[in-house]
């Protein structure tokens, strides 16, 4: 698994997404900036991030992800 993959996961499975992907094989961190992360709290931007990579955790092809997940307002104060 690359963390190209995993983008590429991340960014079909949640449209509109950005997402930024690094890692060394089966160790990955992701930054997503997403609008639909507007409202949810930290626990369900997580939950949705899963969602789109949950078939290769549970393969074992991904053994852990870490989630930094923004929306597109946070990103920005975040960067500022």
């Amino acid at each position: 698994m690359t963390p190209e993959t995993i983008r590429t996961l991340i960014e079909q499975g949640i449209p509109g997404s950005e997402a930024s992907v690094s890692g060394d094989g089966s160790k990955f961190e992701a930054v997503v900036v997403s609008e639909a992360f507007e409202g949810l709290s930290p626990v369900k931007e997580h939950q949705l991030v899963f969602a789109t990579v949950n078939e290769h955790i549970a393969s074992g092809a991904i053994h852990a992800l870490t989630i930094k997940a923004y929306t597109p307002a946070e990103w920005i104060a975040r960067k500022s």
